[in-house]
């Protein structure tokens, strides 16, 4: 990763390059392609005031720069607070593309479901709804009397997920 680092109304001094240096290096550890990274620190002074300000933007492969600015009154806080923004950012981008939905690893989990124990709690049984057909609120009715199930979890003819249920008057319910 090429790194850029810069003051602005400010000397960088040795020990904050290293701190820069040393903050960029570990934001490698989430595995994204940072082609580069750009660190403009810069001295503020408002209303009698001093503050820092440190700004990070970080060019990676195939995606839009993220850039990320932070204000404090110490230097070294404010890059703390910035590479804490940016390890937030590259973490989502790192889960983003190592966890993807629909995999073929599914078919392998579903057929382990019942298999899968709670600790804990032993009456808890998974299961998988069949949601994949639309039914009239009668019919679900009519599922639920013959099963010996409390509820039935459906999708109407309107495609609302509803749920129909067992009352303890012996009448049903419906949501």
């Amino acid at each position: 990763m090429n790194t850029s680092i810069t003051g602005r109304q400010i000397e960088l001094t040795e020990p904050i390059k290293g701190y820069i240096e040393n903050a960029f290096e570990t934001l490698g550890k989430y595995n994204l392609d940072i082609i580069s990274g750009r660190c403009v620190v810069s001295a503020d002074e408002k209303q009698g005031k001093k503050g820092f300000s440190a700004e990070f933007a970080l060019n990676l492969a195939h995606k839009d720069t993220i850039v990320i600015r932070q204000k404090d009154k110490d230097l070294y806080a404010a890059i703390d607070l910035a590479i804490e923004r940016a390890s937030k950012v590259l973490r989502r981008e790192h889960d983003k593309r190592t966890t993807v939905k629909g995999k073929a690893d599914d078919k392998e989990t579903r057929s382990h479901i019942g298999e899968e124990k709670v600790e804990g709690v032993d009456e808890i049984v998974p299961m998988e709804l069949e949601l994949y057909k639309p039914l009239e609120i009668e019919e679900a009715l009519e599922h639920l009397k013959t099963s010996d199930m409390q509820f039935y979890v459906f999708n109407d003819i309107d495609a609302k997920m509803r749920v129909i249920y067992k009352r303890n008057d012996g009448k049903f319910g419906l949501y």
